[in-house]
């Protein structure tokens, strides 16, 4: 199905009833239309911020100004996240796109409350805050906003050159060091990313996002994310080359790890889209998670373990060693933070 990722749309595991068409024959065939346009729902959550306690992540809270993702990714983490909204993980995901159209006066909310400590935010730590319908809404620039006028420490990743948009803020941003910007480069073979990621930035674009960030003074990196062994785990020394090469101040990853209904969906767009390798690709995914496809562990579950953990490990740290060695993405500055929003005499 070409521009989008997976290629159906699996049942919800929380859902009784499915929609489809009964046959005169007693045949039941459950259907999805051919290419489902998207379809926007408007949502108003008490609370924005998302806490994790993941003892692999770095940061505590994220902010997602949208739940799906237009992007498509077919390894995607979040999809699963699309079933608690009653949406399937598969086709929904990328078709029916949640808007928080006031999440930015909410974080502002909760950004006033006297039990918030100041700590660096995620955008997004789900879907991806500068998909296609952030031009149209502009959810991500108004979080930046909000972020600025508070001080309040940000991180944000994308696979999208729309960030280029937001260069402005995001100089007054890293002028007082608040903010961290990473984009997810998985792949230079344009064949495979747009198989992969269908409806995100291509690979040339977000290596000029990086480099336009850079010449700016923004403190930018880049974030190989995911890698997917027998895909394109040998392309890591050339995207990391070429990340350096674009201005990125610092490189990481994370391995692909199929949890809930990811797995069947990559394996059946697996099957067809690289039938020749799909059994290779599978086993060496399943290696990578003591023999699973998905991976709860928190010790695994990001770099993976085994032989082919360790292949990733050493080419991404000899890659990095090479091209990054006298790069490094500044710290945060925590001492900024503006209780209220209030100006004071000695602001910048």
């Amino acid at each position: 199905m070409k521009g989008k990722g997976a290629q159906y749309n699996p049942s919800n595991p929380f859902s009784k009833n499915s929609v489809g068409i009964v046959h005169e024959e007693g045949v039941d065939e459950f259907v999805y239309e051919e290419k489902p346009k998207t379809q926007l729902y408007f949502e108003s959550p008490k609370n924005v911020l998302s806490r994790n306690k993941s003892p692999d992540l770095r940061w505590d809270y994220s902010v997602n100004p949208y739940q799906g993702c237009e992007h498509g990714c077919i390894y995607c983490y979040a999809r699963n996240s699309h079933t608690y909204w009653g949406f399937s993980a598969g086709l929904d995901f990328e078709s029916k796109i949640i808007v928080k159209k006031d999440v930015a006066a909410k974080l502002e909310n909760q950004l006033q409350k006297k039990t918030w400590k100041v700590q660096p935010i995620m955008l997004s730590g789900n879907t991806d805050c500068y998909q296609p319908i952030e031009k149209k809404f502009e959810l991500t620039l108004q979080l930046l906003t909000v972020a600025l006028k508070y001080r309040n420490p940000i991180s944000l990743i994308t696979k999208n050159a729309l960030i280029l948009r937001d260069i402005d803020i995001l100089k007054d941003l890293t002028r007082l060091g608040l903010v961290h910007v990473y984009l997810s480069i998985t792949s230079l073979d344009e064949q495979l990313r747009g198989l992969m990621e269908p409806r995100t930035s291509t690979s040339l674009n977000r290596l000029r996002a990086v480099h336009e960030l850079s010449q700016a003074g923004v403190s930018v990196g880049v974030m190989m994310a995911l890698i997917i062994p027998g895909l394109n785990h040998t392309e890591i020394p050339s995207i990391i080359e070429a990340s350096a090469k674009a201005g990125a101040l610092d490189a990481g990853y994370t391995v692909v790890r199929l949890n809930g209904q990811i797995a069947e969906m990559f394996e059946d767009w697996l099957n067809k889209k690289f039938p020749e390798r799909a059994s290779k690709v599978m086993n060496h995914i399943q290696s990578l998670h003591g023999g699973k496809s998905n991976d709860t562990n928190w010790q695994r579950r990001l770099k993976g373990d085994g032989e082919m953990a360790s292949v990733i490990n050493q080419l991404f740290a000899r890659s990095k060693k090479r091209f990054f060695e006298d790069k490094k993405m500044p710290s945060y500055n925590m001492n900024l933070f503006r209780k209220g929003g209030n100006y004071s005499l000695f602001d910048c």
